[in-house]
């Protein structure tokens, strides 16, 4: 430890000083979303997974501008460019294996962020928009995903845009003429991949970073939901860490930065297991059809999309028709916006809710994934489409009831203060 006098220390606080009158506003921003954003002290597990979303987002963007100095956008080139970067790049097989497992990763933790939110209610008032900032994230996270699934340009990148982007021929009127435009051609071809690349790697990200920036605002401007669902703002003010802070309440810097450190560290060790002994996952996260260059001539035996867009998939194939499914598909999505209007629960958190919403929310989830599973198959079997039908339908009950289902539920007593206190 320096001592108080040592001229290293007078340094230290001369550049300090020096650097604060250049950057006036740096400091307090910092101080406001670290050191003074006070949040509630009762954070359980389900509270990593924002944080590691964010982790996954600078691995994506990171290994993504090494990739970019080596992968050729043209339709020719593509899929050489990549094997080129596996088999020759230094070390580029593992910045490839990084960003393929990194894209799989960030859906998962996205996935459990949700659900996390359903669990305590993160999306009622005053966390509307937080929300709908978190959908929109989820929304463009989807589209980036796409794109960067077209460019390695194989047998699944290839059919894998001619059926999704075929979809909006389903569209009246305008649908053949939109299809054409977004693939520049007839057929996926040179111009896809050029667009998809200069949408993956320079619109799309941009738009990302920017969500990402206004959803952490407007969380650091209402205050973090807590597993009680109890908001910390509106209980008695004042605690050791300052005079202006809530009762229940611990600087998020660097009390939770550090805990977010234990997360950060198991999910490095999940990626590296991943990476370096099964980075195809048994083809959930690198499809085997995909290590084949596109051929417009051959069709793969089962076309289907990597595992995180197989549930709207499934609920795609399962309505017999195509402009019935493109429907189906994005109504699943878009209904998730209209989440903190459709529960009508006097309580946050499942903790304090009945067994009726424990319940519906836990076969939503089972529906969930069980739709994955169905969209990941070959869809022939009819039983499995009769599965999906109702799973699809049950989806959207738990959502177009919801008013109704918590509303009627019973609660319980919820603590004026979160429950795990001195």
């Amino acid at each position: 430890m320096a001592a108080p006098n040592d001229p290293a220390t007078g340094v230290i606080a001369a550049f300090r000083t020096w650097f604060d009158d250049r950057t006036p506003g740096l400091m307090p921003a910092y101080r406001k979303h670290m050191t003074e954003y006070f949040a509630p002290k009762n954070f359980n597990v389900w509270y990593y997974f924002g944080s590691l979303a964010l982790l996954v987002l600078v691995n994506q963007i990171v290994t993504g501008i090494f990739l970019t100095m080596h992968y050729k956008p043209s339709a020719a080139e593509a899929f050489s460019s990549i094997e080129y970067i596996m088999r020759d790049v230094e070390w580029g097989w593992l910045i490839r294996y990084m960003h393929s497992t990194g894209a799989s990763l960030f859906f998962i933790v996205v996935y459990l962020h949700m659900f996390r939110g359903l669990m305590y209610g993160s999306y009622q008032k005053p966390r509307e928009l937080v929300w709908i900032l978190g959908m929109l994230i989820y929304l463009v996270l989807m589209a980036e995903a796409f794109l960067g699934y077209v460019l390695p340009w194989g047998q699944m990148s290839f059919w894998g845009a001619k059926v999704i982007i075929s979809l909006f021929g389903a569209i009246p009127v305008i649908g053949n003429g939109l299809t054409e435009w977004i693939m520049g051609d007839f057929l996926p071809g040179d111009a896809t991949v050029n667009r998809f690349f200069a949408l993956h790697v320079i619109a799309l990200p941009l738009v990302l970073l920017l969500l990402v920036v206004l959803h952490l605002g407007a969380l650091h401007e209402v205050g973090s939901n807590n597993p009680d669902g109890v908001d910390i703002k509106k209980g008695p003010k004042g605690n050791r860490w300052s005079a202006k802070a809530p009762l229940d309440s611990i600087p998020f810097h660097p009390y939770y930065t550090v805990k977010d450190l234990v997360g950060v560290g198991f999910l490095l060790i999940l990626a590296a297991f991943i990476i370096f002994f099964t980075p195809e996952m048994g083809g959930w996260f690198l499809e085997h059809d995909n290590f084949i260059e596109a051929n417009p001539l051959v069709t793969p035996e089962h076309i289907k999309p990597v595992w995180y867009y197989t549930p709207y998939y499934a609920m795609l194939r399962v309505v017999p028709d195509k402009l019935g499914g493109v429907l189906v598909m994005f109504g699943a999505i878009a209904i998730l916006f209209a989440v903190p209007w459709l529960d009508r629960a006097k309580v946050k958190s499942y903790r304090y809710r009945g067994m009726l919403s424990k319940v519906l929310l836990g076969l939503f989830a089972i529906s969930f994934i069980w739709l994955g599973k169905i969209g990941a198959g070959p869809g022939t079997d009819p039983v499995e489409t009769i599965v999906g039908r109702f799973l699809t339908f049950y989806y959207f009950a738990f959502f177009i009831a919801m008013p109704l289902w918590t509303k009627i539920d019973s609660t319980k007593p919820v603590p004026e203060r979160v429950t795990t206190h001195d």
